[in-house]
């Protein structure tokens, strides 16, 4: 059994839903607005953003490591990419408001310290770890401490770092954690 906000999530529960909004607001703070009240006139319990700014995410460099090779963003630089898809920290008051407006429960996958202490002064209900981030115990640790749920995406890792993840969690004091594959 797992509660988020009061929402109980259980094998005996209907489901929870989460929405993720991540880059999909395409830089506009208004779409990002729309979406939330979307995807709670469509039916789902919550949705999920991602709280980062490029700065905390790597350098500003063009140096081949720095760079993306292929794909959709060839050519972007790393810094370039996270600037333009990240949700400014001075949206976060503006999207946590709608979402209560609307009634529907708001969290957020940090990647550093500052986003989860930004993400506490908004009362947020519960935590996400990214697949890229399970494997940042000092991230998880500041987490868990804040004693709020946590569910952590395991995709990317191994069975060694899924268990190295959740005894760091729960040496810090989480009980409430689920792990998304």
């Amino acid at each position: 059994m797992f509660n988020i906000n009061g929402t109980t999530i259980s094998r005996d529960s209907p489901p929870y839903i989460i929405a993720e909004l991540s880059a999909n607001h395409n830089g506009s703070l208004e779409l990002a607005k729309k979406s939330i009240i979307a995807a709670k006139a469509n039916g789902a319990n919550a949705i999920k953003i991602q709280t980062y700014e490029a700065d905390t995410m790597t350098i500003d460099s063009d140096k081949p490591d720095f760079m993306i090779k292929g794909g959709l963003w060839d050519g972007y630089k790393l810094y370039d990419l996270y600037d333009e898809a990240k949700t400014p920290f001075i949206w976060h008051n503006e999207l946590f408001e709608c979402a209560s407006r609307v009634g529907i429960d708001i969290f957020s996958s940090p990647f550093d310290e500052s986003a989860v202490d930004l993400l506490e002064s908004l009362s947020t209900p519960a935590y996400k770890i990214a697949s890229f981030e399970l494997i940042d115990i000092p991230l998880i640790k500041y987490v868990a401490r804040t004693g709020k749920p946590l569910l952590m995406s395991t995709g990317m890792s191994s069975e060694e770092e899924i268990s190295e993840a959740l005894e760091a969690a729960r040496i810090e004091g989480a009980n409430n954690i689920l792990l998304f594959h």
